[in-house]
């Protein structure tokens, strides 16, 4: 479902916010794993949504420091990934149905994902008050990676409606010229 709007009022959530579930609605259905490379352009929008209100409220809930879940995460893929994973994680630890040890193993999980996440943040360069792409290592053979330079973005929300804005138009156009080539070459090659 595609949000027609980009709500980014998340400093504080609602009482009894519960990130993925929605009371007035349908039950939610349990969490599959998401592989961001195969989302649909609408698909791409809500997740990237539904994933940045939890990440606010991870951060605020748990007092992360930028060390562990720097402003501009969604810049950077080994983070979107050990994030989304971690959410993931986290609706199925905290799911109704769930045992009643499943959050403390969450718990654990979580330990070792805050390491690997401040490994991920000292490795990109991304800070609190700047970013800048990870740096990239050439092989052999390979061209030499550009050079990377700090970006200073003052306003971290509205950089992210941008972004999110700009992965979803990349997406709508990859599938666009998809459905174009099948309707070009209907039955095959």
């Amino acid at each position: 479902m595609a949000h027609d709007t980009y709500d980014t009022a998340y400093d504080e959530p609602d009482p009894g916010f519960e990130p993925g579930f929605d009371p007035g609605g349908d039950l939610p259905e349990p969490p599959k794993p998401i592989n961001w490379n195969l989302l649909s352009a609408d698909d791409l929008e809500a997740e990237w949504l539904e994933l940045n209100k939890w990440v606010h409220w991870l951060r605020r809930t748990y007092g992360l420091p930028a060390s562990v879940i720097p402003p501009f995460w969604h810049h950077h893929p080994e983070l979107l990934w050990e994030l989304s994973a971690l959410h993931l994680h986290w609706l199925g630890a905290y799911d109704p149905e769930q045992n009643a040890s499943a959050p403390i193993g969450w718990h654990r999980d979580f330990a070792d994902a805050r390491a690997r996440l401040r490994e991920w943040v000292a490795a990109s360069g991304t800070r609190l008050d700047r970013d800048r792409p990870t740096r990239q290592t050439s092989w052999p053979g390979e061209d030499p990676t550009p050079p990377v330079e700090d970006l200073t973005i003052e306003d971290r929300e509205s950089e992210f409606v941008d972004f999110v804005m700009a992965q979803v138009a990349e997406r709508r156009r990859a599938e666009d010229e998809f459905f174009r080539h099948l309707d070009d070459h209907p039955g095959g090659r």
